[in-house]
Formats: C-alpha cells, structure tokens, sequence
C-alpha cells in the first residue's frame, strides 16, 4: 500500500500477457502497460567507467527489417529493435520464438538474410562482433566467459593489457571496476571458485573495460541465486543510470521486466 510504482511500455504480440509460459498464442500486435515496482540503486558507477570521445557518440542502437531462415524455415521475419543510450530494453518469448537469433544477430554471432543493425549513423551488419567491440558494442554471453584458472583481477587485467594504456592507468582502472562491482573481496580468487553472482559480476567488470556505450546481456539471471539477481539487477540500473544502453533477452521474464524501460516481445519470428 502506498508503494510508488513506474509505467513503462511493452511491445508484445499476442493478445493474452502470458510471458512466463512457452505456448503463448500469436494473434495481432497490441501495446500494454506495467506497472512494477522500482528497484533500489545503489551510486552511480563513475563517468570515467562509460566511453567518452571529442568525436560523435553513438546514441542509437538499431535493428531493423531483421530476417532470417534455417533450411527454408523463417525463424525471424521483419524484426525491428532500438535501444538508445541511458535505457533498459527487453528482448523476450517463448522458446523458439525467434528471440535468441534475434539478439545474436545484433550481437554478430548470426549474420541475418535481410535487414541492417546500425550504431548511430553507422550500417554495422557486416561487421564481426571483434570490430562491434571497437565500435562501442560489448556482449555478455549465457556460458561463463571469464578464465576459470586465473584469479578476478587477472581476469580483468588480461582485457586491460589489450588496450593502450600505461601501467598506472591500467592498475586505475582494475581499482575502478572492482570496487563498483564490489569483487574487492574476492579479487584474488580463482575463477572456478566463485560464486554464480560474483562470476557474474567479475564478466561485467570485463565487459565495461572497453568502456562501452551498450552492453548486451544473455541470460544474466541465469543460473544464480536469488539474492544475485538483486544485485545484478541493481548493476543493470547503475549501468543505464551511468549513459550506457542496456538489451536483455532472459528466460526470467520478471526479473528482466521488473528493471526494464521497455520491452520486446517475439512470437513466431516477429
């Protein structure tokens, strides 16, 4: 009672709001609203953590027209998703739904039929995701990405080490990362020693080495305790709250709508 709550909008196509079930029905597109309630912040992280240039910054991430077929088998037809800078945006639905190529074709894991997936004023589609991460684009897959025999830090630093930075600026920017994604603690332990929430946090750190303008997360709630989920939902907020754009595609349809600004919802590959 008395709790305040906030209204995003949610692009879904069907016409019953079962998100948490795999046969929901395709019928026509509608347009509804959710109510939520807001999950707490913690800071913000700092300025020095998002990408900043002299040159034109990027403030639009957009896929448009999106096709793609298996063996004559259209899985993704005339997909359209945007996600600008400082917003969190969903990409759900049921399995099979055509969701997860989607996402890996704005991600560069899946070069689509049709369609063009544009970084500000820039046409990426033809780019491979190594030069996606040049451009601003970093992706946190499902699977664990970090180096399971090396400690946290370790970890960060071999992405660190790729870039042109002195040792000074180096050690400055480990600090940065470890304490706002609060892995101090655990900065000497091997990555096969870490809990599913602190593995997860230790690949965020990795992804914001780059300094990106969007991250795009598979899956972050999966696998990992309740608890983690609180806390990898509140590091999503930091990261929009800090200028980068966010797109999730989750499983864990409440968990991803509960921080999202809005919403994609796939069924039958559009």
């Amino acid at each position: 009672m008395g709790k305040k709550t906030k209204k995003f909008s949610v692009e879904i196509v069907s016409n019953e709001n079962k998100f948490d079930t795999p046969d929901l029905p395709a019928t026509s597109a509608v347009s509804s609203l959710i109510e939520v309630e807001p999950i707490k912040t913690l800071r913000h992280l700092p300025v020095e953590l998002v990408s900043k240039t002299p040159d034109k910054v990027p403030g639009l991430l957009r896929a448009e027209g999106l096709k793609k077929s298996y063996r004559g088998r259209c899985v993704v037809n005339e997909v359209e998703v945007e996600v600008r800078r400082g917003e969190i945006v969903g990409l759900l639905g049921p399995n099979g739904a055509g969701k997860t190529t989607s996402f890996y074709m704005i991600v560069g894991l899946e070069k689509p039929d049709a369609g063009h997936i544009h970084l500000g004023d820039g046409d990426i589609t033809d780019l491979p995701m190594y030069l996606r991460a040049r451009q601003g684009i970093s992706y946190l897959p499902q699977e664990p990405s970090i180096f399971r025999k090396l400690t946290v830090e370790k970890n960060i630093l071999a992405i660190l080490e790729t870039l042109e930075l002195s040792r000074q600026e180096r050690q400055e920017r480990l600090e940065k990362l470890l304490e706002e994604l609060d892995i101090v603690h655990v900065r000497h332990t091997r990555g096969y020693a870490l809990s599913g929430g602190e593995r997860r946090r230790t690949e965020i750190a990795r992804c914001l080495t780059l300094k990106p303008y969007f991250i795009l997360l598979d899956e972050p709630f999966a696998g990992i305790d309740p608890i983690a989920v609180l806390d990898i939902q509140k590091i999503v907020k930091r990261l929009k709250d800090s200028g980068i754009g966010v797109l999730i595609t989750d499983h864990n349809v409440r968990e991803t709508l509960a921080i999202t600004d809005r919403a994609y919802i796939i069924n039958n590959g559009g």
